[in-house]
């Protein structure tokens, strides 16, 4: 069988838009699915949003906590199979938080406009990419979000950019690593998906 044919179905297909990052999944592993997952990413999104309105407006300084707080937060919602009847708004607040974190501390911190739009075009690829080929049971194989960084680990990279003062240079170095491993990963994927309707919906029955 190829790679694509072995990738595991997630445990749910609102699971699988989340975009977790290693250390979203692993604060996920310490509370086993127990945690709900929508009242934490509720309130990742309003603490980060606050300490963005906060460090953006006056001591940036704050801003830096923000991915710090969505991952305490939303982090270990990770590992709830998302069977609620409104936790398909999970990932949704969690694409606000990111994107929102994203252009904030770029505007603010004077990043030429075109790397934000770089950077948030290649995570709005992976992220359409991702709802698209889940619809056709065609699943992102699990590395992808090891090495895409995930939604925390990207946050937390930009959050370091701007402790050391280097804010510019990590919005020109992500975009072109992200747009080259989700770009490459995406177009051997399809090549390599059967082409037929019926053996495409079979992609995710193999463990």
């Amino acid at each position: 069988m190829t790679s694509v044919e072995m990738t595991p179905v997630p445990r749910s297909t609102v699971v699988a838009y989340r975009d977790d990052g290693v250390l979203s999944r692993a604060m996920g592993t310490l509370v086993l699915g127990q945690l709900p997952p929508l009242p934490p990413a509720l309130v990742g999104m309003f603490v980060t949003g606050v300490l963005l309105m906060v460090g953006v407006a006056g001591t940036d300084g704050l801003a830096v906590f923000a991915p710090a707080a969505a991952l305490l937060l939303a982090g270990p919602g990770s590992s709830h199979p998302h069977d609620g009847r409104i936790d398909w708004l999970v990932p949704p607040i969690l694409r606000l938080t990111e994107y929102g974190f994203v252009a904030s501390v770029g505007f603010a911190h004077d990043v030429p406009p075109g790397l934000i739009f770089l950077l948030l075009g290649a995570m709005a690829f992976h992220h359409y990419d991702v709802v698209y080929r889940v619809r056709q049971r065609v699943y992102p194989p699990a590395w992808l979000a090891t090495l895409g960084l995930g939604w925390d680990g990207r946050m937390l990279l930009i959050a370091l950019g701007g402790l050391v003062g280097q804010v510019t240079l990590v919005f020109a170095l992500l975009p072109l690593y992200l747009w080259g491993l989700f770009g490459w990963e995406s177009i051997t994927c399809w090549l390599a998906a059967p082409r037929s309707g019926a053996d495409a919906a079979d992609l995710g029955a193999h463990d």
